[in-house]
């Protein structure tokens, strides 16, 4: 029972499969929530455990509340804690706002911001029985600027940093810490998705001021931090790692 657990919610691939690897290096046994692929879970399962840590892959659509709930029990009956919850699951409808109908908005906005509502209520749960944790949530900068077809993305991000200031509030008092990393265009196999891909990493590759793209390794290593006693006195704060590209709009 002194183990410490954390969980990372889409950890089959991109950054959340980076932030896995690199919590196991860091000594912790390791939740892995996926939705659909399952074969990249049990890959991530694999390098957890050649680590030496133990791992537990659990399928879970994180825009579904009961499910949520199914996993929190999962995790409680394999593990009976959790000390890092790491938000980081997305998805998203890609259109124009006046072609988004109900079903893309409620899909989208389900899995980017309700899960983390759901999943915080569960995690401070677990959490306050060992003194406290951490949670990070992964947003875009398309919460704060205008991204073609990222209409109900954005909103959904935006949300999602409004409820980190919320919740690092509320939780304050349960010695649990809550903030987000948001990133500038990384090439994970996400962006595959958007129609707009190459005009993203092609304006991203010429005008990033750090004179590079944001990678996967850029995005976890805030997350990291984030997650380590150095940061104690950050709360509610969405650290933007984007190489200085927001500040040229």
């Amino acid at each position: 029972m002194t183990q410490k657990v954390a969980l990372v919610t889409g950890s089959s691939r991109g950054i959340g499969k980076a932030t896995a690897i690199r919590l196991a290096e860091a000594g912790y046994d390791i939740v892995i929530n996926y939705a659909r692929s399952k074969k990249g879970a049990l890959e991530t399962a694999e390098q957890v455990e050649a680590l030496g840590r133990k791992a537990l892959v659990l399928k879970a659509n994180v825009g579904d509340v009961a499910k949520i709930k199914e996993m929190f029990a999962q995790i409680d009956e394999e593990f009976g804690r959790l000390d890092v919850f790491v938000n980081n699951a997305a998805s998203g409808v890609q259109r124009p706002a006046m072609e988004l109908e109900e079903s893309h908005w409620d899909w989208t906005l389900n899995i980017n911001s309700k899960a983390l509502l759901f999943c915080a209520q569960e995690a401070a749960k677990l959490m306050e029985r060992n003194g406290g944790g951490k949670i990070v949530s992964i947003s875009s900068l398309g919460s704060i600027r205008y991204l073609e077809n990222y209409t109900a993305v954005g909103v959904s991000k935006a949300a999602l940093e409004a409820l980190t200031r919320y919740l690092a509030v509320e939780l304050a008092p349960k010695n649990i810490v809550v903030n987000a990393v948001s990133g500038g265009a990384v090439d994970t196999e996400a962006l595959k998705h958007f129609p707009n891909r190459n005009e993203l990493l092609q304006e991203a590759a010429e005008k990033t001021p750090a004179g590079r793209m944001v990678e996967i390794e850029d995005m976890v290593n805030s997350v990291m931090f984030l997650l380590s006693d150095d940061s104690s006195m950050i709360r509610g704060q969405t650290i933007i790692v984007d190489g200085g590209i927001s500040l040229l709009v």
